[in-house]
This record gives structure tokens, C-alpha cells and sequence, in this order.
């Protein structure tokens, strides 16, 4: 689990979070989209954590998609703070849209995996 590039992408973009959040906090002094990106930013990798010790594997995939969910939203809060000019590193939502396709390739591998498993639950 610890060598699963999904969770060594998400801890590193959370990391990444982190710093641009604390940044343009200091040199913006912009706090409000800031709060929101850092709870969703590190969220993700919190719910892709909490995914490898779900109850099955609906539960697993129940916490990849809510993981999901925290990136889209990372990513909405991020293309906010670059089109309104508080951030003009673009990399960061670079990483993030990378961390989106792992996770909707490892939720389309569970799924799949599961229906070769239990073909009737299609």
C-alpha cells in the first residue's frame, strides 16, 4: 500500500497545497479560497488512505469516489485562485488534474475488477 503511486501522488499534492495555500496567505492575504483549497486539497489523499482499509470492495471504491470528488473541487478552487491572479503557478493544478486521472483509472480498475469477480452485479 505504502508504494501506491495514487497514494504517494495525493500525499505529495497535499504537501504541495499546503506550501501554495500558506503562500498566498502570507503574500496575498487572501484566506477564504485559500481555507476551502486546503480542506480539499488534503482530502483527498486522507480518503484514498482511508480506501485501503474500507470494508470490501464497495467501500473502497465508495472512498475513491469521494476522493474524486475533493479533487474536482481542488481543482475548481485552484483555477479561481490562478484566473484571479492570487496564484500563476499553473503546475499545481497540473498535479492535481494528474491525481484526478489516477483516481478515475483506479476506480475504473475496482470497478471492473469487481464485475469479473461478481459478474451479476453489473
Amino acid at each position: 500500500m505504502a508504494d501506491s503511486p495514487l497514494i504517494i501522488k495525493s500525499k505529495e499534492f497535499a504537501l504541495l497545497i499546503i506550501k501554495v495555500c500558506n503562500h498566498i496567505k502570507q503574500t496575498k492575504r487572501e484566506s477564504v479560497l485559500t481555507n476551502q483549497l486546503i480542506r480539499s486539497g488534503t482530502s483527498i489523499g486522507a480518503n484514498i488512505r482511508e480506501a485501503f482499509y474500507g470494508h470490501g470492495r464497495a467501500d473502497f471504491i465508495a472512498k475513491l469516489q469521494i476522493a474524486l470528488k475533493e479533487c474536482s473541487e481542488s481543482e475548481y478552487w485552484l483555477e479561481l485562485l490562478i484566473e484571479s491572479g492570487y496564484y500563476e503557478d499553473k503546475g499545481v493544478l497540473d498535479k492535481c488534474i494528474e491525481v484526478k486521472k489516477l483516481l478515475i483509472a483506479s476506480i475504473n480498475t475496482a470497478k471492473e475488477n469487481a464485475k469479473q469477480i461478481n459478474p451479476t452485479n453489473s
